[in-house]
């Protein structure tokens, strides 16, 4: 099957598929004399426990261990457990600096009037060195929406041109 066919039985994207095959998620696949690439039902195979895995949470690098592990017929199942447990942990601690920012972040919103006056105590509470708690990063941040979205949300909801 095509790369087209093994996404959409996988249910990971074609995109996905390449980057796994260049990061050696999955083996280099066959090509056919077209050089489109030539998967088989273990490929597809392959493909869903990473996706699986992606949803859980796992890196790629923790996926590369799962799948050594899976391919290890000799394996012992407590070296599974650990990678998953150890996992869970990582988890359970992102968890709570979620939480920490929620809670931060209802604090601020609370403060605020939301009219349409330009003091903002959000806007202070971030320029303020000390003024929101700071939370632990233990990896960069995400970068969410695209640029200019933020400033089109609020020009919406004001009904107005200009911004709060």
């Amino acid at each position: 099957m095509n790369i087209g066919q093994a996404a959409r039985a996988s249910g990971v994207s074609t995109k996905m598929i390449r980057y796994y095959e260049q990061t050696g998620l999955i083996p280099k696949v066959a090509r056919r004399d077209s050089g489109y690439r030539d998967y088989d039902d273990s490929d597809v195979h392959r493909l869903r426990f990473i996706r699986r895995a992606r949803d859980l949470g796992f890196t790629v690098e923790q996926i590369g261990e799962l799948l050594a592990l899976w391919t290890d017929r000799h394996r012992a199942s407590a070296d599974v457990k650990s990678l998953a447990f150890d996992h869970m942990q990582r988890l359970k601690e992102k968890k709570t600096e979620i939480e920490q920012m929620i809670a931060t972040l209802e604090a601020l919103a609370q403060s605020c009037n939301g009219d349409g006056r330009p003091d903002c105590p959000i806007i202070e509470g971030l320029a303020e060195p000390g003024a929101v708690p700071a939370t632990p990063r233990t990896r960069k941040p995400a970068h969410f929406g695209k640029a200019g979205e933020l400033d089109a949300r609020r020009r919406d909801r004001s009904g107005r041109g200009n911004l709060h």
